[in-house]
């Protein structure tokens, strides 16, 4: 699983069975996404798992989540993720 951070600023969060090829679709423009226009873009953050189904699995559970959140994540702030969780976030 990873978070990518694009040129306009925004977030996008992916999974794949090869972070450093998919990285270089992501660079190319080659993946059709959300990244293919705002680039370039830049890995933030990565998680690795043995399944890929665990990484897509925490893919759509990191998507779910507001921009504060994510940043607390990517900043390895782990104690404020539990924090930032529903109402208690105060939306994005």
């Amino acid at each position: 699983m990873y978070v990518l951070r694009c040129n306009d600023g925004s977030y996008y969060v992916g999974s794949t069975w090869d972070l450093e090829v998919r990285l270089e679709q992501h660079a190319a423009g080659t993946v059709p996404s959300y990244t293919s226009s705002r680039l370039p873009v830049e890995l933030a953050y990565a998680e690795e798992y043995d399944r890929i189904e665990h990484a897509y699995a925490r893919e759509k559970q990191v998507q779910g989540w507001s921009r504060r959140k994510r940043e607390a994540l990517i900043a390895g702030r782990f104690d404020d993720l539990p924090g930032l969780s529903g109402r208690a976030s105060g939306g994005n």
